[in-house]
C-alpha cells in the first residue's frame, strides 16, 4: 500500500495527520476535514481503518496533557450509549456498498456541519441534560464514529450542554474518544477488515505530523479568532462533503 501512494496522496495523508494533531490539541470542528482528505485517497470505508490508529495516538497525547481536567461523571453518562451506537454502526456499515457508504458519510458530514452552524447561531446554549438527551447524543455519536469517525459534533454538543469549562471539556472528550476508539479496534480488524498490517504502516508514517499538529495547536489555540476560524472550517468542510457525495 505504501508504494502505491502518489505524492499528492502523501500530501493529503500528512495534511490529515497534522489536522488530527490540531483537533486533539483542543481546536474543535475541524475533524471532518481529516475524513474528507482520507476518503479522497483511500475510499470511504478503507479510510476509517487508516484514520483510527492516528486518532488513538492523538487521544493518548491529549489524555496525558489534559488528564487532570477530566470530569468522569459526565463521561460515564455518555459512554455506554456511544458503545451501543458503535455496535449498530458496525452491523449496518458492514452491509453497505462502497458507494452507499461514501454517500452516507457525506450526509453525516452535512448533518454535522448544520448542527455546528445551528449551535453557533443559538442565543441560548441551554440544552436538555436528562438521560434521554444523553442517550440520543450518545447513540448518534457512537454510530457516526464507527461509520466515519465523525462523532465530534454530537459529543461536543452534549458536553457544551453540561457547561464544562474549556480545559475540563478538552480533558473529558480526550478520555471519551480514547476509550471509544480503542473499543472500535476489534470491529475494524475482525469484522470490517479495515485495519491490517499494511494500513498500520501508513498510519505509523503519519505519526510525526500528528505530534507537530498537537504542538502547533496548543499554541495557536490561544491566539486565533475562534469564531472566524470555525466558520471557515465549516464552510470548507461543507464543500468537501459535496465533493465526496458527487465523486
Amino acid at each position: 500500500m505504501l508504494s502505491e501512494l502518489t505524492l499528492i496522496d502523501w500530501v493529503a495523508v500528512i495534511g490529515a495527520s497534522f489536522i488530527v494533531g490540531l483537533s486533539k490539541s483542543g481546536i474543535k470542528g475541524i475533524s471532518i476535514i481529516i475524513v474528507a482528505l482520507l476518503v479522497f485517497v483511500f475510499g470511504a470505508k478503507a479510510s476509517t481503518g487508516i484514520l483510527l490508529p492516528m486518532l488513538i495516538v492523538g487521544d493518548i497525547v491529549a489524555v496525558i496533557y489534559y488528564n487532570r481536567h477530566a470530569q468522569w461523571k459526565y463521561l460515564i453518562k455518555l459512554l455506554p450509549f456511544m458503545m451501543i451506537g458503535v455496535l449498530l454502526g458496525t452491523w449496518i456499515g458492514d452491509k453497505l456498498s462502497e458507494e452507499t457508504f461514501r454517500r452516507s458519510m457525506a450526509i453525516v458530514i452535512f448533518i454535522s456541519v448544520l448542527i455546528m452552524f445551528w449551535w453557533d447561531k443559538r442565543k441560548s446554549k441551554n440544552v436538555p441534560q436528562h438521560i434521554g438527551f444523553a442517550g440520543v447524543m450518545g447513540l448518534t455519536a457512537g454510530f457516526t464514529t464507527m461509520v466515519g469517525n465523525l462523532a465530534g459534533s454530537f459529543a461536543n454538543i452534549f458536553f457544551l450542554a453540561m457547561r464544562l469549562p474549556k480545559n475540563a471539556f478538552i480533558g473529558t472528550t480526550a478520555w471519551l474518544f480514547l476509550i471509544i476508539n480503542l473499543f472500535k479496534v476489534p470491529f475494524h480488524v475482525f469484522s470490517w477488515g479495515t485495519i491490517t498490517t499494511e494500513t498500520i504502516q501508513v498510519s505509523a508514517v503519519a505519526v510525526p505530523a500528528i505530534f507537530i499538529g498537537l504542538f502547533v495547536g496548543i499554541r495557536v489555540l490561544k491566539k486565533v479568532n475562534d469564531t472566524l476560524f470555525r466558520r471557515f472550517i465549516l464552510v470548507m468542510t461543507a464543500l468537501g462533503a459535496v465533493v465526496i457525495y458527487l465523486t
